[in-house]
């Protein structure tokens, strides 16, 4: 689990870094909740996310945001931290040139940084989104949502309740093309317990295994 550190917008970024071992991996950024309430790249979630990703054969990278741990910077209210998280995915491309699908994987802010930079970078191949924070921000810039994407969310979650992500993903379901992976958690709030963390990955998994093989299904029908 080598250290990194890459230059950001303003300041070096502190990372975790993971290099597949296999030709043409696929790569996965993962995005920690918020900077002031305690979020880090070594969130529980973050944290499993990055063993999981892995052992599935991602390079994978994990990092903490401007003013975070050892990143220089300070909190810029999500805006900065979009762009953070763009420099993240420009130093994963230049290890992974030959990467053959970009995966962004966010838990509660960083869902919600990770959907922007859907937005910004169009070579994004799919998303996790875990616990989106659909109460707190306007996600009206998803339109059109540019990729499909697992989105999932805790039944009790007592921060964002979970109609207004229902909400949303009906709306993006509207859109030509776009297929949310919806999955709702029962009992869970919006801080995950271990074993709750646990299903939170899995879940991840069998969306991702299902999106991959379907890829693969595709190209040999070529």
């Amino acid at each position: 689990m080598p250290e990194v550190m890459f230059a950001g917008p303003d300041g070096r970024l502190e990372g975790r870094y993971h290099h597949s071992k296999q030709p043409n991996a696929p790569v996965a950024l993962l995005l920690h909740p918020h900077p002031l309430h305690g979020g880090t790249m070594n969130n529980r979630v973050i944290h499993a996310l990055y063993q999981r990703f892995q052992a599935l054969g991602f390079s994978t990278l994990r990092f903490n945001f401007r003013g975070v741990g050892r990143s220089q910077g300070r909190y810029d209210g999500g805006i900065g931290e979009i762009s953070d998280a763009a420099a993240a995915l420009d130093f994963l491309q230049a290890v992974n040139p030959n990467a053959h699908s970009l995966w962004v994987a966010g838990y509660s802010f960083g869902a919600y940084v990770g959907m922007q930079l859907l937005m910004r970078r169009p070579e994004m191949g799919g998303f996790v989104s875990i616990s989106a924070p659909a109460s707190h921000y306007d996600f009206g810039f998803l339109a059109p949502c540019p990729c499909n994407g697992l989105m999932l969310h805790g039944a009790e979650d007592e921060l964002v309740p979970e109609s207004s992500v229902r909400k949303l993903v009906d709306k993006l379901n509207t859109q030509k093309g776009i297929s949310i992976d919806y999955r709702v958690m029962p009992g869970a709030g919006h801080v995950f317990t271990p074993e709750e963390t646990e299903k939170v990955v899995d879940a991840t998994e069998d969306h991702v295994l299902a999106r991959l093989n379907r890829s693969r299904m595709a190209l040999a029908a070529d």
